[in-house]
C-alpha cells in the first residue's frame, strides 16, 4: 500500500507541473484527496490491514497528503503571481508617489466578507467542474418569471415584492424589473449551452422587503443547476453536504424538508443549524436554531422546455444559495445590516485576508 501512495504521489507531481490554470489545478487537488479521489481509494483497504501496517500507512498518507497540499498551495501561487506580471508588463504605467509614500500609519483595505466567501464558494464549485456565469441585473418578466414557470397569474409572484421599471415593454413584451433572483442567469445559460452541464451564477438581487436582522433589500445569491442524463435527487445532497463541508471545513448538521418553488418539482428546503447561537435560537434563526440556506430541487420539465432542452431526454437539479446569510454563518455575524453598513469598524475586522 505503501509502493500504492509513492506511486501516486509521484503521479501527482508530473500532473500538476503541466497545469497552467487555477481551476485545473483545484480539479486536480480533488481527483487525489477528494472522498473518491486517488489517495482515499487506496486508504480504503486500510481495514484489511495489520496494527503495525497501519502504523506505518497511517503516518505516511498524511505526509503524502501534506506535500500534496503544499504542492497545490505552492503551484496557486505560481499561477496567480504569474498572471499578475503578465498584467503588469502589459498595462505598465509610471506612477510617481511622493510624500504620500513617506507617509506614517498608512491604511490598507481588505476584501469584504462577502467577496471572501463568495471567491471561496466559486473555487468549490470550479474544483467540481462548474462554470461561473453572470448575468444582467436590470431584467424582463420573461426570464425573471415566465421562463421559471411564474406566468402572470401565477400566485408565486406575490412571494416576491418587486422592483418594476416604469417603462416601455421589451420588444418581447415584457416589462422590466430588478431582477429578484439570479435564476435568470440559468435560464440564459441554458439557452446557450447544450447538455450535459454545470454552472453557478452569482450576483445581486433585489426585493421590497423590510430590513431587519435577517433580511435585506439588496443581497446576493448565488444559484446553480446541473443538467444531464439520470440525474437525482441523490446527486443533489451529495453536492451540497460536499459544499457546506468544504466551507465550513467540517460535517454541519442539516435537515432536508419539503417547499414549494415553481421552477422545481420535486422541491426541498435545505436548512444549515445555526452556526451563530449553535441551534439554541437567536435573532438571526428566529428562536429555532435553523436557518434556510439552500432551497434546491429537481428542475422542472417547463422551466427545461424555456431553456431549450428536451426534458424526455435530460433532467437536473437547481438550488439557491444565500451568501450573505452564508457569510454570517461561517463569520458569526449576528446581523445582516452589518454586511451593508460601509462601517469601517466592522470591515476592519478582515483586512488580514
Amino acid at each position: 500500500m505503501i509502493d500504492k501512495l509513492n506511486e501516486a504521489y509521484e503521479k501527482f507531481q508530473a500532473e500538476i507541473e503541466t497545469l497552467s490554470a487555477q481551476a485545473n489545478v483545484l480539479s486536480l487537488k480533488s481527483s487525489y484527496l477528494g472522498k473518491k479521489g486517488a489517495v482515499s481509494e487506496i486508504l480504503k483497504s486500510l481495514k484489511d490491514a495489520t496494527p503495525e501496517e497501519r502504523k506505518e500507512i497511517g503516518p505516511k498518507a498524511n505526509e503524502i497528503k501534506q506535500e500534496i497540499e503544499k504542492l497545490v498551495a505552492k503551484k496557486l501561487s505560481d499561477i496567480e503571481l504569474a498572471q499578475i506580471n503578465e498584467k503588469l508588463s502589459k498595462n505598465k504605467i509610471d506612477i510617481t508617489f511622493t510624500d504620500a509614500v513617506k507617509a506614517k500609519n498608512n491604511n490598507h483595505g481588505g476584501f469584504h466578507p462577502r467577496t471572501l466567501v463568495q471567491q471561496e464558494v466559486e473555487d468549490i464549485f470550479l474544483s467540481m467542474g462548474f462554470e461561473v456565469l453572470d448575468g444582467p441585473h436590470i431584467e424582463t418578466e420573461f426570464y425573471n418569471f415566465e421562463a421559471l414557470n411564474i406566468p402572470g397569474d401565477h400566485p408565486a409572484r406575490d412571494m416576491q415584492d418587486t422592483f418594476w421599471f416604469k417603462d416601455e415593454k421589451s420588444p418581447e413584451g415584457n416589462k422590466h424589473l430588478l431582477r429578484t433572483h439570479t435564476s435568470t442567469i440559468q435560464v440564459r445559460g441554458m439557452q446557450s449551452r447544450k447538455p450535459p452541464f454545470r454552472f453557478i451564477a452569482p450576483g445581486t438581487v433585489f426585493r421590497c422587503e423590510r430590513t431587519d436582522a435577517s433580511h435585506e433589500m439588496v443581497f446576493q445569491q448565488l444559484e446553480g443547476m446541473m443538467v444531464g442524463k439520470d440525474i437525482s435527487v441523490s446527486n443533489l445532497i451529495y453536492f451540497m453536504k460536499e459544499i457546506l463541508t468544504e466551507i465550513f471545513k467540517k460535517d454541519v448538521e442539516v435537515r432536508l424538508r419539503p417547499g414549494y418553488f415553481p421552477f422545481v418539482e420535486p422541491g426541498f428546503e435545505l436548512d444549515i443549524k445555526c452556526q451563530v447561537c449553535s441551534g439554541k435560537g437567536c435573532s438571526v434563526c428566529k428562536q429555532v436554531g435553523w436557518v434556510e440556506l439552500l432551497p434546491c430541487g429537481m428542475v422542472h420539465p417547463n422551466v427545461l422546455r424555456a431553456g431549450g432542452i428536451d426534458p424526455e431526454e435530460y433532467n437536473g437539479f437547481a438550488f439557491g444559495l444565500g451568501l450573505d446569510r452564508l457569510v454570517m454563518m461561517k463569520y458569526g455575524i449576528d446581523d445582516i445590516r452589518h454586511l451593508q453598513s460601509g462601517d469601517l469598524r466592522f470591515n476592519s475586522q478582515f483586512k488580514e485576508y
